[in-house]
């Protein structure tokens, strides 16, 4: 029997420490034809959701789905986000979260047979850093550098800038 995929339960926990610590959790999410969100807010195949309790209802991360509503120009949607189809969780104030693989694997319905497919993997996580904190020491040699990064900001200023750190 192959193991359940670790993607949820790291999602849920950078949600969890994003409210611990006062941020706003925001999902980034490659949309398909079995992600149920507003059309209109697709951009290039991808959409951010604000997942923090003030901005949405009924909010439950599953193993399989994230389901909630939310409020798009004042009027309440449904949303069903396939967790396969999460390409990050990061924090709205500081960038920090992570960012996921995404396989471009057709995803199953839920009504076609959902538990039957086999669970998304995890293992090509990334971490994503905002961009005036240092890489870990590991990401320090090579192009890996962030030579090409833009100069950090000062903090406090404007929307922070996420990187996936590769």
């Amino acid at each position: 029997m192959e193991p359940t995929s670790t993607k949820p339960y790291l999602i849920r926990a950078i949600n969890e420490w994003c409210i611990d610590n006062g941020y706003t959790p925001y999902l980034a999410v490659s949309v398909d034809e079995h992600t149920l969100v507003p059309r209109e807010h697709v951009h290039d195949g991808e959409i951010v959701l604000n997942v923090a309790g003030s901005a949405t209802n009924r909010l439950v991360f599953g193993n399989e789905w994230i389901e909630f509503q939310a409020r798009f120009g004042g009027v309440a949607r449904e949303l069903r986000v396939p967790v396969e189809r999460v390409s990050a969780i990061y924090s709205r104030e500081s960038g920090h979260g992570m960012a996921f693989e995404i396989d471009d694997v057709a995803t199953v319905a839920p009504e076609a047979g959902a538990d039957e497919q086999p669970a998304p993997k995890a293992e090509g996580s990334q971490t994503l850093r905002s961009v005036d904190s240092p890489p870990p020491p590991e990401e320090v040699s090579g192009k890996d550098r962030g030579d090409d990064l833009p100069p950090p900001r000062p903090r406090g200023r404007g929307k922070p800038k996420l990187t996936r750190i590769k």
